[in-house]
This record gives structure tokens, C-alpha cells and sequence, in this order.
């Protein structure tokens, strides 16, 4: 029996999805698990498996067209089965360029003057075909001669309209900015345990890449475990708690802001954490993000504490209930034992949906996260 493929939902407000590039062609064989296209939704671009083995067949869908979630794309067909007669359901938009499927061939099979296949991120692809642009004419300065979208962007003198993830973006931030109520708890903490509790902690095997982002996670989820209800969402008028505790880390990209998501963080050891948050920022900014890596997120840090930023006000990430933003930890004068003393500390702002938590309840996780954030020793695991 065939098996449909369809076009995912890999977000709750996700509406529908793009077909950037079929990466099989109609008649190909391929095997369940393996890439069959690239496709761009509300939050990043990903690459979608076969669902199962055998015959692709019944490509319904142009590259370039958008396709509303849960419209079948492509069918696969098992041996001996023809593909049944359906009508394409989307026909090539007017935004796309005409011969998608040509430039494609042309980009991909672009050959070196030595003789070696042209290197190129996923980004300076898809803009080299917007643009027309041979990527063997170009020096690229990525890794290994990889052309990146600066390259692209350098040598057609202008710069790309913004992309689909950044137009998500703002349309998601403001829709929340709009719908959910916000209000903001604000502290100062002492960093000095924090910071020793980070130099035992990378001695550690697997450790040694130990980042504040990780300790925060480690305790957000720990916070977390103890508050359920910061845990949970607001949907139609009623408080839903996860039984799972899955962090997202907003992270900046070119494409726009995404919000990978470290699962079940709670239950993770620190190096694990490490790991998992390595695999998942480095997908977000090469754009290989899976369609699970940003998935069923129920809480939100961001941490622009690598910059110049004390402290700043973070939109909740709907339809989560709360987002933990992190300035820079930096030398402040604070009073110890009646005296002045230069210690190291920490802003913390956390921004709720009032809807699904009433300030008591925020300030009592506040407290908890500073509790733990200055006396983490006992996380150590």
C-alpha cells in the first residue's frame, strides 16, 4: 500500500510549510529514514525523511510553493504499486522563478575548475538560485572553500529580502506581544558560587565545553521541577502542565531567531546537557535542525550575557507560560556585612504569561531559581 508524505507540523502555530528543494526525484528509490526534501516552516529549515522504502512517486509540489500542514506532497509506493491518479494540489507560484527544478540541477552538480564538487551552506544555495548565481565562480570563506550566504550576498551587491524564519519570527513575537499578557520579575545575584560551581564542574569528563548557558538550563530545569505550574501553557482557557521538562535556547542565526530545544533536561547529567546543546546550536546556525530539535518546548532561556548587556525584557514564547532572560555576569559593589565589596553578578528578568501564572506563584519560582543559582553545588551530577 503507498504511504503518503505528507507536510509536517513542527509547531503549534505552524500553518504551512515550504518546499524548498526535493533532494529525491520522481521514480528514485529511496529508504525510509533517509532525506527526501528540504523544507522551510514557521521556525527553521529542515531536511524531511522518507516515512517508508521504496518508489517516490506523485511529486505533487514545486519547489518554492508553500503547502498547508498535513497536505500530502509525495507519495511512496511499494513494489509492484502504481501511483494513484490524484490531481496536483498546488501548482507553481507565481512567487518562484520559473525552471526551479533547472537552477536546482545546476547548483548542486556545479563543478570546480580542479575538478571537485562546489562547497556551499544550505543558505548560499538557496540564494545563489533566488539570484541566479553560478556558486563555481565564487571564493568561497567557509570552512573548507564552503561558499556561505555572505559570499552569495557580497557578489550580487544586496543584500536577501528578509527570509521566511525571520518573517515567523516577528509574526510569532508579535502575536505574542499582543495576546499574552506579560508581566516581569527582576533580581541581582551573587555569582561568585556560581562561577567556581563552572570551574569544578569542566574538570569533569565531557565537561570542558561547560558554558554558562548550560548551567542555567541545569537550573531553570531544576526550578522547574519544583514549580510545575511555570512548567506549563495557557490553552484555550485553561492551564495545561507538561509532565515533561524541555528547555528551549533561543539562538541567532542568519536566518532569524530559533529556539532549539534540550528534551527532558531535567533527567540529564551535565555532560549530556553539554552535548545536547552543542548538537543543537550547531544545527541551528549550519540550518540542520530536525523537525524534533524544535519541538514541545514548554520554557524559554535566552542569554545575551556573551555581549555588552546587563539585563533586558524577553517576549514569552507562546504558548509557553514564562522566558528566563540572562544578562552579563560583570563586577558590581555590593553590600556584604555592612561593607562594600566588588563581587561578581548576575541579572536575572523573567518575563510570564499572567494568564497561566499570578506574580506570587512567579516570585516563589524566582526564588527558587536564585536559591539554586547561588548554592548550585548539589547539581553537580
Amino acid at each position: 500500500m503507498a504511504t503518503d508524505v505528507i507536510m509536517p507540523a513542527l509547531g503549534v502555530a505552524q500553518e504551512t510549510g515550504k518546499v524548498l528543494r526535493w533532494l529525491k526525484h520522481e521514480g528514485e528509490q529511496v529508504e525510509q529514514g533517509a532525506p527526501i526534501m528540504e523544507i522551510e516552516t514557521d521556525k527553521v529549515t529542515v531536511e524531511i525523511e522518507a516515512p517508508a522504502s521504496g518508489t517516490l512517486a506523485g511529486l505533487r509540489v514545486p519547489e518554492g510553493a508553500d503547502v498547508p500542514v498535513g497536505g500530502v506532497v509525495a507519495v511512496i509506493l511499494a513494489a509492484g504499486e502504481e501511483p494513484p491518479p490524484e490531481t496536483p494540489v498546488v501548482t507553481e507560484p507565481a512567487a518562484v522563478a520559473t525552471a526551479p527544478a533547472q537552477r536546482k540541477t545546476d547548483v548542486r552538480t556545479t563543478q570546480r575548475s580542479d575538478g571537485r564538487r562546489n562547497l556551499a551552506s544550505p543558505k548560499a544555495r538557496k540564494l545563489a538560485q533566488v539570484h541566479g548565481i553560478d556558486l563555481a565562480t565564487l571564493r568561497g570563506s567557509g570552512p573548507n572553500g564552503a561558499v556561505v550566504a555572505a559570499d552569495v550576498e557580497a557578489a550580487t551587491g544586496d543584500r536577501q529580502e528578509s527570509s521566511s524564519v525571520w518573517r515567523a519570527m516577528a509574526r510569532h513575537t508579535a502575536e505574542s506581544w499582543q495576546q499574552v499578557p506579560h508581566f516581569y520579575l527582576r533580581c541581582e545575584i551573587d555569582a561568585t558560587r556560581l562561577l567556581s560551581w563552572r570551574a569544578v564542574a569542566r574538570e569533569r569528563p565531557g565537561c570542558a565545553d561547560l558554558s554558562p548557558t548550560d548551567l542555567l538550563v541545569k537550573v531553570s530545569a531544576e526550578a522547574l521541577s519544583r514549580h510545575p505550574r511555570v512548567n506549563g501553557s495557557w490553552r484555550n482557557g485553561t492551564l495545561v502542565e507538561s509532565n515533561r521538562i524541555n528547555i528551549a535556547i533561543a539562538v541567532a542565526t542568519d536566518d532569524g531567531l530559533v529556539a532549539p530545544v534540550v528534551h527532558d533536561a531535567d533527567r540529564l547529567d551535565l555532560p549530556a546537557l553539554v552535548a545536547r546543546r552543542k548538537e543543537i546550536v550547531d544545527a541551528a546556525r549550519s540550518s540542520q535542525l530536525r523537525p524534533e530539535d524544535v519541538a514541545e518546548g514548554t520554557f524559554t532561556v535566552s542569554n545575551l550575557g556573551m555581549y555588552s548587556v546587563d539585563e533586558f525584557d524577553a517576549i514569552v514564547n507562546a504558548p509557553q507560560a514564562a522566558i528566563l532572560a540572562v544578562g552579563r555576569i560583570a563586577d558590581r559593589a555590593v553590600a556584604v556585612d555592612g561593607r562594600a565589596e566588588l563581587r561578581p553578578t548576575l541579572k536575572l528578568t523573567l518575563s510570564f504569561d499572567h494568564r497561566a501564572v499570578d506574580g506570587a506563584r512567579g516570585a516563589e519560582f524566582l526564588d527558587t531559581l536564585v536559591s539554586v543559582l547561588e548554592e548550585p553545588a548539589g547539581l553537580v551530577s
